[in-house]
């Protein structure tokens, strides 16, 4: 077997690696993940047979499995856990296979009440879980983990399903042979970028990124729950620029970028995490070598998820980290009504902030084409109050019409996306890129 890189695939996505690269690095884990799937011994399963759904013989539904060991309090359930319930029973049967125990939390207990079928496989081994999913005749399996914490890709190794698919969990390709397709958007996976991806492109309408504000944080829309700056120990007279990443995100230029920001508008300052803690008196030993002054750097520690989301709103803009941009925390901030700057680059992990950003239909507000641009906007917005006030305002206005927190509509595309792969399948055209369109003639959800 050959050395597996030293750098794993969540972290590649993060470093400036040329996306071949990225790829590469990829590709040998794929490959790890088959060596340690025969390891159980040859698995040989009996695919649901190539016929229409709702045809004669079909199953009548189509049968989808989510694989993940994140249902429970962590950022995916937090953005995904209303979608398992929503899909219609009329025309898809949904199976959740836990790869963890549960955590006794709301999210984890919400995904398992809601869902049609919960089954929790966090003791099993990857074999059995893997003749599971054969057995209940799963048509298309999502992997929601890709290379994070916890996932068993071994699984999807041994191919228990005809149709597999990667998404959420990992922003980036996962170069196995037996992933045939990446749910993604056409902002975030360019079809002239196609080549840097060992999936098949599936093009979401709007924004790929889903996620559960309308149905569980409301109230950060109710001004009585706003809270104030002086809540924690942040400015009340300052422009306030704020980046909720994790530290890991932050590269030396776009930190440099920000000091240049803070120095040209001397009155605002920047709003970090202590996420980790460790990186504090680094950041501010290096901001202050950049001649920043001390009082401009505030860091404050990592809040609960419904705080978090409520007093992201005390900033008046987001400023993105570019090699790897705010996901999770982007629709954190829009969903508060604070305007994000983000610089896309090649890497999925690069473009998601700007797919998220267009979604709410100001895109060109925000999304910015050199670095040179970011810096020039972020200074203008500092230096004009009521222009930041006026992108803020539009933001706010289209929280709860914009595409990007519609679940619902977000759900039957999805749901559209998967009866397209098993209609290819069934037509042995499978796989093959293609972009969703919400028009019921070219993809009905039946």
């Amino acid at each position: 077997m050959s050395v597996l890189p030293s750098v794993q695939p969540f972290h590649a996505i993060a470093y400036p690696f040329e996306p071949v690269l990225t790829l590469e690095i990829s590709r040998k884990y794929a490959e790890h993940c088959l060596v340690v799937a025969s390891r159980f011994g040859p698995q040989s399963f009996v695919h649901p047979p190539r016929l229409p759904v709702k045809g004669e013989g079909g199953s009548g539904r189509l049968r989808v499995g989510y694989v993940s060991s994140d249902f429970g309090n962590h950022p995916l359930s937090h953005l995904m856990g209303s979608v398992f319930g929503m899909h219609n029973q009329e025309h898809i049967e949904v199976f959740c296979y836990a790869l963890s125990q549960s955590d006794g939390s709301e999210w984890r207990q919400r995904i398992q009440s809601e869902v049609e079928h919960f089954i929790d496989v966090s003791s099993l081994s990857s074999d059995v879980i893997a003749r599971m999913i054969s057995e209940a005749h799963i048509q298309v399996l999502i992997n929601l983990n890709g290379y994070t914490k916890g996932a068993r890709n071994e699984i999807f190794a041994m191919k228990p399903a005809p149709i597999q698919v990667s998404y959420m969990g990992f922003p980036g390709t996962t170069g196995a042979n037996y992933i045939d397709y990446l749910v993604t958007d056409e902002f975030v996976s360019p079809t002239h970028l196609s080549h840097i991806y060992s999936e098949k492109l599936v093009h979401m309408p709007h924004c790929y990124f889903v996620n559960d504000y309308k149905q569980k944080n409301q109230d950060v829309l109710e001004p009585a729950c706003q809270p104030k700056r002086s809540d924690y120990g942040l400015p009340e007279d300052k422009f306030l620029f704020a980046c909720f990443n994790q530290l890991y995100k932050i590269h030396p230029g776009i930190f440099i970028t920000w000091c240049n920001i803070l120095k040209r508008a001397p009155n605002c300052a920047l709003w970090l995490l202590r996420f980790p803690a460790a990186g504090e008196s680094r950041l501010q030993a290096f901001a202050a070598a950049q001649g920043v002054r001390p009082d401009q750097i505030i860091f404050t520690d990592v809040a609960a998820k419904s705080e978090h989301i409520r007093r992201s709103s005390l900033a008046d803009v987001c400023l993105d980290t570019p090699l790897c941009n705010a996901h999770t925390t982007g629709t954190d901030v829009l969903w508060a009504g604070v305007p994000i700057i983000t610089l896309p680059l090649e890497k999925m992990a690069t473009r998601v902030a700007g797919s998220l950003c267009y979604a709410t239909g100001f895109g060109e507000e925000m999304v910015m084409n050199s670095m040179q641009e970011y810096e020039e906007k972020a200074v203008s917005l500092a230096q004009n109050p009521a222009k930041c006030q006026a992108l803020t305002a539009k933001i706010k206005s289209a929280r709860m019409t914009c595409p990007l927190f519609d679940t619902v509509r977000w759900v039957r595309n999805l749901e559209r996306a998967y009866f397209k792969m098993w209609n290819l399948y069934c037509t042995e055209k499978h796989p093959q890129p293609f972009k969703v369109t919400e028009n019921d003639s070219d993809f009905p959800c039946d």
